[in-house]
């Protein structure tokens, strides 16, 4: 008889930069997102969901002489030959829907969570899919709406039980960098794109200090590898401008606001910026957000070329273990900014706009770094095992009778012994496993087994494990009619239900 060939096998594999993500980390980030969204909704944001697929040219990036669009984004080609790519953000849809909708009451006020991808090189808690949660305000020049995007992130940080102190929303203004690169460029000529190469120099702070963005700023700098990195090429005294810029450190809003006229007062640029700051302070002031929870510096940059006025970041200043086992300070959890000439690309007519961003998958972890989060790994805390098949109707009753007193149950439906339901049950994190069987039904009575305790007893056991056994308190035997009020009471121990 001849063998047929067999069906070959696929190898399970997974693309580069992007991950699975477990029971317990999306439950975790679910009840995150909606402490986050009862914030945004406190200030009258509403929802809105755009597409996952736009028109690359809609999103902002736009096709090179090669045969794929730059930007670092997903594209391909649809069936009429247009390039369309995934999503990088949620700003530039947002952008695009309020172009198509002209008859919009503004400021339209909106909040939107979901995945945004990028061709970023993968590294450690570094994806190219990530879930970012926007709030913004479209159609208002008011620098009260970006004082408002400020208040609002310090408020999240808060509802999510990050203190004062732990976090801190910081303030700048493109146009007071603007400032800085009109009072350099007064002093000499300088070359081509200098001005975006000078900001991306500014940008790098945080990672090469204040002498390694000297270097850049002059003829360049050799990394710790040997690596050499060509620089802007400005002279001397123009360095010191932008040096001087970066140095300004004081704790003050106002102080900040003084520092930045002595430097670049007189630039035309640089005094709007200055301005707008100046209205900034004096709404988060009226509204009590001191400079503890929202500072002005001058370092701050964002790397999305839309920025048009003030930007914003959110740090956490408390140090936490990175993915490499390194003790760190955590860094920026949100940011955003103005971005006045978005919308205006499609309409040709100026829509200003300012907002912020959370990055949903950091500040998760943040939150389990701190212990912030107290939720049982799974969405049903209750395990009803089947003991006795002739029982199956009584086990559906009673995760009826659980389900409908807000209690999530779920029934076992495998086909182990109790032995391997016991295990499924502590493997899959549950908290409670209900038994019943022939001598429950003729007692009227139901066995509760409460896993957590069990779990704590059997790790502190001592000598007699059969005394253990026979005295435990982690398993009790209650008159059926007390399933829910048992089941609930043990469930509330844990902070769950």
């Amino acid at each position: 008889m001849e063998q047929q060939n067999p069906t070959p096998r696929v190898i399970p594999r997974r693309l580069k930069g992007f991950r699975d993500i477990l029971a317990g980390d999306v439950t975790l980030r679910d009840q995150m997102i909606s402490r986050i969204r009862e914030v945004y909704e406190r200030y009258g944001f509403v929802p809105l969901e755009t597409p996952l697929l736009e028109y690359v040219d809609v999103l902002g990036k736009f096709l090179p002489e090669a045969d794929q669009p730059d930007g670092g984004i997903f594209a391909f080609r649809d069936e009429d030959q247009e390039w369309v790519g995934l999503r990088y953000d949620l700003t530039a849809p947002l952008s695009r829907f309020v172009a198509m909708n002209p008859q919009l009451p503004l400021p339209f006020r909106r909040y939107q969570v979901g995945p945004v991808f990028r061709v970023d090189k993968p590294g450690p808690g570094r994806y190219r899919e990530f879930f970012q949660f926007d709030v913004d305000s479209v159609g208002t020049a008011s620098m009260l709406a970006d004082a408002e995007i400020c208040m609002v992130m310090c408020d999240t940080m808060e509802s999510l039980g990050i203190a004062p102190g732990d976090f801190l929303v910081r303030v700048n203004n493109r146009k007071v960098l603007n400032g800085v690169i009109e009072r350099v460029e007064a002093m000499a000529a300088l070359a081509p794109r200098a001005d975006v190469h000078i900001l991306r120099t500014v940008d790098k702070l945080d990672r090469v200090g204040l002498e390694g963005v000297q270097q850049l700023l002059g003829p360049g700098r050799k990394d710790e590898s040997g690596d050499f990195t060509k620089g802007v090429g400005l002279s001397a005294n123009q360095i010191d401008v932008v040096m001087g810029y970066l140095s300004i450190q004081v704790n003050s809003r106002s102080r900040v606001c003084e520092e930045l006229h002595r430097l670049i007062g007189g630039t035309k640029i640089g005094d709007e910026g200055i301005s707008e700051l100046k209205q900034i302070d004096e709404g988060l002031t009226s509204a009590g957000y001191d400079n503890d929870r929202v500072s002005f510096d001058p370092t701050v940059v964002r790397g999305l070329a839309y920025y048009t006025g003030p930007v914003f970041e959110t740090v956490l200043t408390f140090k936490a273990v990175d993915d490499e086992g390194v003790l760190r300070q955590f860094g920026s959890v949100s940011g955003g900014g103005r971005y006045d000439g978005l919308v205006e690309r499609f309409t040709g007519t100026k829509i200003p706009a300012t907002g912020a961003s959370i990055g949903v998958d950091r500040l998760l972890a943040a939150l389990k770094s701190l212990d912030k989060v107290n939720i049982a790994p799974t969405t049903a805390p209750v395990l009803i095992t089947r003991l006795d098949p002739r029982f199956l109707s009584e086990y559906h009753r009673m995760a009826t009778e659980l389900r409908s007193a807000g209690v999530h149950t779920e029934v076992y439906v495998g086909t182990q012994g109790i032995g391997k339901q016991f295990k499924y049950a502590s493997d899959s994190g549950k908290t409670v496993a209900i038994i019943f069987g022939e001598d429950e039904a003729k007692a009227g009575t139901v066995a509760i087994k409460d896993l957590r305790l069990g779990q704590e007893l059997s790790e502190n056991i001592g000598g007699d494990r059969r005394k253990w056994l026979e005295e435990q308190p982690a398993q009790i035997m209650v008159p059926r009619a007390q399933l829910r009020e048992t089941v609930r009471g043990v469930l509330a121990r844990y902070l769950i239900g």
